[in-house]
C-alpha cells in the first residue's frame, strides 16, 4: 500500500517554503526522492513568484518567516486558486493560527519538528485529496494521470491524444478485454471510420508511451492489460 502511495507522488510537483536553511535543505532532499519536481523558497515573496511561474500541485510552507508569514502567502494564493493543495508547518499551536489556517482548506497542519512520520502522513493525505479514479499506477514507477492525459515514468512524460487517454482509461477501469467494437464505438468519432490500418497505427503509437508488454493483443477480439495494476 505504501509503495502505491509513494508511486503516486511521482506524478506531482511541490513548492517547499522555509526560511531556515538547515530545515529547508533536509526536507528538500526527502521531497526530491518522492516528487516529480521540487521547488524551494526561503520567503513568501520568492515563493509567490515561483508559484505563479510553475503552478505546483502542492505548497508546503512554514508560518513564521521573518517579517512575512506563510498564512499571508496562502491567503493571497487562495484569492484566485482553490485547487492547489496546501500544507502548513509551524512550531506554533496557537488557536488563532489554527483558526486562520482552517479557513484556507489545508490538507494538514504539521507541528514542528517535522519528523518523517508526520511528513509521510501529510503527503498521504495529499494524495488522498485527489479523486482516486484519476491517477493510476500502470507498473512500478509508471503513472497514468487522466486529469492531464499524461503517462509518466521517473525519466519521461508522454502526452496522450484524446483517443489514447479514453482507451487507456477504459482498459484500466473495465479490467477486461476491450473489443474492436468497443474501440470503434467509444473512441472513434462518428465522422471517421476505424480502418484496420488506422487501428494498427493507433495501437503502435500508444505502445510507445506505455510500459513494455503492458498492452496485450487478443487475436481477433481486442486488447487487454497484460498484467494487473500495482496495488
Amino acid at each position: 500500500m505504501q509503495n502505491n502511495f509513494i508511486n503516486k507522488l511521482t506524478a506531482f510537483s511541490v513548492l517547499y517554503v522555509e526560511d531556515e536553511d538547515g530545515i529547508r535543505n533536509n526536507i528538500e532532499e526527502i521531497l526530491k526522492h518522492l516528487f516529480k519536481e521540487v521547488l524551494t523558497a526561503k520567503n513568501a515573496s520568492d515563493a509567490y513568484l515561483k508559484y505563479i511561474q510553475n503552478k505546483p500541485d502542492l505548497i508546503i510552507t512554514d508560518i513564521k518567516m521573518g517579517n512575512e508569514t506563510g498564512l499571508d502567502l496562502l491567503k493571497r494564493i487562495r484569492q484566485t486558486d482553490s485547487k492547489t493543495r496546501l500544507i502548513i508547518t509551524s512550531a506554533h499551536t496557537d488557536l488563532n493560527y489554527l483558526l486562520e489556517a482552517t479557513e484556507l482548506h489545508l490538507i494538514k497542519y504539521i507541528v514542528k519538528p517535522i519528523t518523517n512520520d508526520k511528513l509521510m502522513e501529510a503527503l498521504e493525505s495529499f494524495v488522498k485529496s485527489y479523486d482516486e479514479s484519476k491517477i493510476y499506477n500502470l507498473n512500478t514507477n509508471w503513472i497514468f494521470d487522466s486529469r492531464k492525459s499524461i503517462v509518466s515514468n521517473t525519466n519521461e512524460d508522454f502526452a496522450l491524444t484524446k483517443k489514447e487517454a479514453i482507451f487507456l482509461k477504459l482498459l484500466i477501469t473495465k479490467n477486461r478485454i476491450i473489443t474492436y467494437d468497443d474501440l470503434e464505438n467509444s473512441i472513434w468519432d462518428d465522422d471517421s471510420i476505424m480502418t484496420a490500418n488506422a487501428m494498427r497505427l493507433f495501437i503502435k503509437n500508444l505502445r510507445k508511451k506505455l510500459p513494455e508488454n503492458f498492452l496485450k493483443n487478443i487475436q481477433g477480439v481486442g486488447y487487454q492489460i497484460s498484467r494487473g495494476l500495482d496495488s
